[in-house]
């Protein structure tokens, strides 16, 4: 990796880890996920970063792409296990990085374990290691502290406006013999779960990105497939974002259904934990 794009690296690192810094004792009962999901996303532009993907604010039993809707109400509860999964990228360079909280808990035995899942993970993460080794560890550990790990969800490769790039590094065992090369960027993420361990597609849809040019007639779709390629440089926009578009609502909901039956647009659905069981996710980004 050359020493320009490994800086771009860092940097994406260093606002990430502010950006979490500064909200993590703002995530409390009462608090509205819509705030907290601009305050992220404004936060990250403000220390010179772009915004590789919405901010995930995925609650229970939730485990992915929840990004808060236009006009969401929700608010935090106690007891609510809360996934925030922040992107930042700098030129296209993108640091991934999770943290769980459950409000009004300092901790949970489920945080307690993915967090040491990733730790484990961590330990034996070098260019070599074959993917299957760094999920065996994270199986075991999670088995060991009471727990499942969700076995459908892995950690990822990263590449430049690539969110998920190149391979995969599930949390289940597995017998991808793969190896990890110097140079490559990966974030690594683990999901506990007190469920069976698999997520579902809940049809539920907030998260869009760019899929490819298709000729559209409503002038609103061109336009949002227009921002999909260009502003937002391919990567994942949530719904939310183009109510600053002066696209009106139920015209912003025509669009998109438009862009998503031509293929032009692909969807992130909402993941929910199959049993309805909780989640929680730990998430680092690392440059081998």
């Amino acid at each position: 990796m050359e020493r320009e794009t490994l800086n771009k690296y860092k940097k994406a690192q260093s606002i990430a880890d502010s950006v979490i810094l500064s909200i993590r004792p703002t995530i409390k009962e009462g608090v509205k996920l819509i705030d907290i999901g601009d305050t992220v996303e404004n936060k990250i532009r403000n220390l010179g970063g772009g915004i590789a993907f919405p901010v995930n604010l995925s609650i229970n039993d939730n485990a992915a792409h929840y990004a808060p809707d236009i006009n969401d109400d929700t608010i935090l509860k106690e007891n609510d296990m809360i996934k925030i999964d922040v992107g930042v990228h700098v030129d296209g360079y993108i640091c991934d990085q999770a943290f769980t909280v459950c409000i009004g808990k300092k901790s949970h035995p489920l945080i307690e374990a993915a967090e040491k899942g990733l730790k484990e993970a961590k330990k034996i993460i070098k260019p070599g290691v074959r993917i299957f080794e760094i999920s065996e560890v994270v199986e075991s550990t999670l088995k060991e502290l009471g727990c499942n790990p969700i076995r459908n969800l892995c950690g990822h490769g990263l590449d430049r406006y690539e969110p998920h790039a190149k391979f995969s590094i599930p949390n289940g065992r597995n017998d991808i013999k793969t190896e990890l090369e110097s140079g490559q960027a990966l974030a690594m993420e683990v999901f506990a779960t007190d469920g069976v361990g698999w997520v579902r597609d809940s049809g539920h849809v907030l998260i869009y990105a760019y899929n490819q040019e298709t000729p559209m007639r409503m002038n609103e779709a061109r336009k949002i497939l227009d921002l999909a390629r260009n502003e937002y440089n391919g990567l994942p926009f949530a719904k939310r974002w183009l109510i600053n578009t002066e696209i009106p609502l139920y015209k912003v909901n025509l669009a998109l259904n438009q862009l998503m039956m031509s293929k032009a647009l692909k969807e992130h659905p909402i993941l929910r934990e199959e049993s309805g069981g909780i989640v929680a996710q730990a998430e680092e980004t690392i440059i081998l």
